[in-house]
């Protein structure tokens, strides 16, 4: 099996306390420090926000789905324009999942095989076979730097003989994957840890995966309605197995108690729907902790949503302000919450970064819990 080039990821730095390191990961459009998060667009557009909101937010990669591009508009418009960075006018990295997580969202309109799955399409009901190889060549296709095998994500719970036969035909899916991917095109492609939450089938699907030497891993199958406990066993079951040169990805998490988590554990890249979906609904991230923005409490408040920031939104407007607007359901407000939670998303990751280049994430996280929990007994 070709290696991929070795400096696709370099770690900057340890911590001396814990498994959290800083890193860079090198890519066809640029640099990416980590950690960080990575903004969902899933159809080619971060909801309610632009290119531009995404820089000035601190964006360094965006995440997009290949099931709902390969849909619409369909590879074959997303070429004519010379690929996906220029159809969605974004510069920098992009980073696809392969579909596998419509496998598990989509279960009543999907059939699955050990060939693939076969989805009837949400918009016309016409019929689509995905295969391993099929994913790894359209994503190759739209022209992303960091693509995602297909792999099945089994509910929570699901019983041990359910999982390890989940994990064969994830195993089978990735080695397909694996040998129809060019590595000399310069777009990595991760390989999926699965596996359930018994400690078994986790440590032998991380295994598995890491004797495939894809350039990075993920790990999927997390925040199912699991408990926080099992859930962090099952990332330190894996993390232990892989190799810790690799970046690694936490696929669909989430809070900002999950971010520092799971960097406290090793990884590398986030990402979640949380900061954009919560934002369209009038929940902010704060330093303190969420709030509401539609409480009666801010009908006449003028300071930012969060004193500490530095987005466009808290820089410009009051909590009053962005209370009328999300009142009203004026468009402008989707625009401005998505950009302060986006900001405080990419700012958490960055100090994180920037902790762990000191020598000090330990501090970083212990200010980071100290700060909501003052958040709790303050009217914030």
């Amino acid at each position: 099996m070709p290696d991929f080039p070795p400096n696709f990821f370099a770690i900057e730095k340890s911590d001396p306390l814990c498994p959290a390191r800083a890193g860079l990961i090198k890519t066809p459009h640029g640099l990416i420090p980590t950690p960080t998060f990575m903004a969902v667009g899933t159809r080619g557009s971060v909801k309610a926000v632009g290119p531009d909101d995404l820089t000035r937010a601190g964006s360094r990669i965006v995440l997009a789905n290949t099931y709902h591009l390969y849909l619409r508009p369909g590879l074959e418009v997303i070429q004519l324009f010379g690929g996906l960075h220029k159809f969605m006018g974004w510069p920098g990295p992009i980073l696809t999942d392969s579909g596998g997580y419509q496998v598990f969202s989509l279960s009543a309109i999907r059939e699955i095989s050990e060939a693939g799955v076969m989805f009837r399409s949400p918009y016309d009901g016409s019929k689509t076979f995905f295969t391993p190889e099929l994913v790894v060549e359209a994503q190759t296709a739209l022209g992303v730097d960091i693509m995602m095998s297909l792999d099945e994500c089994p509910p929570y719970p699901s019983s041990l003989a359910a999982i390890e036969k989940s994990l064969d035909l994830t195993m089978n899916w990735a080695a397909r994957g694996r040998a129809t991917w060019n590595p000399r095109q310069g777009q990595a492609l991760f390989g999926i840890v699965q596996g359930g939450f018994y400690p078994a089938t986790r440590a032998q699907a991380a295994q598995r995966i890491a004797a495939l030497n894809f350039p990075g891993h993920a790990l999927g199958g997390l925040a199912l309605g699991e408990p926080l406990a099992e859930r962090l066993d099952a990332i330190e079951i894996a993390r232990a197995e892989l190799p810790p040169e690799k970046p690694l990805y936490l696929m669909g998490l989430g809070t900002p108690e999950d971010l520092v988590e799971g960097i406290k554990r090793g990884a590398d890249l986030f990402d979640c729907v949380l900061p954009t979906r919560n934002a369209r609904n009038g929940q902010l991230f704060t330093r303190r902790g969420r709030l509401n923005i539609l409480n009666a409490r801010h009908r006449t408040d003028s300071r930012p949503l969060d004193p500490d920031c530095q987005c466009q939104t808290c820089q410009t407007f009051s909590r009053a302000y962005l209370r009328h607007l999300c009142q009203n359901r004026e468009p402008l407000f989707l625009r401005l919450a998505t950009i302060h939670n986006l900001s405080y998303y990419l700012e958490l990751t960055k100090t994180a970064r920037e902790a762990i280049l000191r020598g000090a994430f330990a501090e970083f996280a212990k200010n980071f819990y100290a700060l909501r929990a003052a958040g709790e007994s303050e009217d914030s």
